[in-house]
C-alpha cells in the first residue's frame, strides 16, 4: 500500500517518522489557501486539508492520501502565515499575554478514494512578549513562512507559558489522530 505525503512541510514528514512511518512519495499540493469570506478557523484548516489530498489522489490513484493544515486563531481570527518580518511581528504582538488556538486538520484518502478527516483543536499562551523579545525572534529567523509567525519546536518554546492538547498538532501533524486514520486504513503501523 503506497502512502503520498500531500504535503513540502519538512516538519510533517519528519513527525510522521517519529511514530516509524516513511511515506512512499512526498507531493505537495497546490492549492488555493485563501480563507473564504466569513470562513471559520476550524472550518477553513479542514477545506484546505482535503482541498490539498483530493488535489494529490487525482494525480495517484489507489494511493493512500496524507495532508495537513495547521491554523493559528486568535479568536475568530486566521493569522497568516507569516512571510514578512512585519507580518511575524503582527501576530507575536496580537499574541502577546494571551490564549490563542492552533487548529491542526488532516485528510486521509484510502485507496478505493474514501476520504476520512480529524481536527486537532489545542491552545497555547505566549508569556507577555517584551519588544526585546519579539525582536530577537524576529533576528533568529525562524518564523519565515510559519503560521501565526512562530515554531513551538524552536526558539519560541522558551515565550511558551502553556499549552493544552497535542504538541506535535501544535508543529503541523497531531500524531495520535495521524496513525488512527492511517490504521484504520489498512496502512501497516508498529
Amino acid at each position: 500500500m503506497r502512502l503520498i505525503l500531500a504535503s513540502a512541510s519538512p516538519r510533517r514528514l519528519a513527525l510522521l517518522g517519529q511514530i516509524g512511518v516513511a511515506p512512499d512519495a512526498v507531493a505537495p499540493a497546490d492549492c488555493d489557501e485563501t480563507p473564504r469570506k466569513g470562513e471559520l478557523p476550524s472550518v477553513y484548516a479542514a477545506r484546505v486539508a482535503a482541498d490539498k489530498a483530493a488535489i494529490v489522489a487525482a494525480r495517484h490513484p489507489g494511493a493512500l492520501i496524507l495532508s495537513g493544515d495547521t491554523v493559528v486563531a486568535a479568536g475568530r481570527r486566521i493569522l497568516p502565515k507569516a512571510e514578512t518580518e512585519e507580518e511575524a511581528r503582527a501576530c507575536l504582538t496580537l499574541l502577546s499575554g494571551r490564549r490563542h488556538r492552533v487548529l491542526s486538520a488532516i485528510t486521509l484518502i484510502d485507496a478505493a478514494g474514501k476520504a476520512r478527516h480529524r481536527l486537532s483543536t489545542n491552545i497555547v499562551t505566549f508569556k507577555p512578549l517584551e519588544r526585546s523579545e519579539i525582536d530577537r525572534y524576529m533576528a533568529s529567523d525562524e518564523w519565515r513562512g510559519k503560521a501565526g509567525g512562530y515554531a513551538i519546536q524552536g526558539r519560541a518554546a522558551g515565550l511558551i507559558r502553556a499549552i493544552q492538547g497535542s504538541h506535535s498538532a501544535i508543529m503541523g501533524l497531531p500524531l495520535y489522530e495521524t496513525r488512527t486514520l492511517l490504521k484504520a486504513a489498512g496502512y501497516a503501523i508498529d
